[in-house]
């Protein structure tokens, strides 16, 4: 009797999944923990973001009501959000385009539309991020879709 083992059909071994099936099903976890948090903060900052819009006086109420259908509207890849107590609008990875600033919460006279520095509305070395919302009428949304949509532009 002989105890040498047969060689001839080598012993499959396994480890499971390939190296590169392991890669892949990482990449995908990672994938889909980033669309759970992002439909999550979505969420979250929309809700946040309107609670600050509900707490405005009447006509800065409707305003940015109507402000944030329009950026919503023009540029829906922007996440909402609040950005120190104020109606803020994000790319994906946090970075602040735009954002209203209510005339109550500094005690001014007009709200504030603003642009930080990541939106792209350079234009030559002087350009405006500002400007004064004391109406909100046909004439000024068409502005604010035309800054917004270069913002993100």
């Amino acid at each position: 009797m002989s105890t040498k083992k047969d060689t001839a059909t080598p012993a499959k071994k396994s480890d499971g999944f390939t190296a590169e099936e392991r890669a892949a099903m990482k990449e995908r976890a990672r994938e889909l923990k980033a669309e759970a948090r992002s439909n999550k903060k979505r969420e979250d900052g929309e809700r946040d973001l309107l609670e600050k819009i509900a707490e405005m006086p009447e006509p800065e109420r409707a305003m940015a009501t109507r402000l944030h259908a329009i950026i919503i509207e023009t540029a829906p890849a922007l996440f909402p959000k609040t950005w120190y107590g104020m109606p803020a609008y994000a790319t994906d990875d946090g970075k602040i385009v735009c954002f209203y600033q209510s005339a109550q919460k500094f005690d001014t006279r007009y709200g504030t539309l603003g642009f930080n520095d990541s939106a792209k509305l350079d234009d030559g070395n002087l350009w405006p991020v500002a400007y004064a919302l004391k109406e909100m009428t046909a004439a000024e949304e068409e502005k604010i879709r035309a800054l917004v949509k270069k913002a993100v532009s």
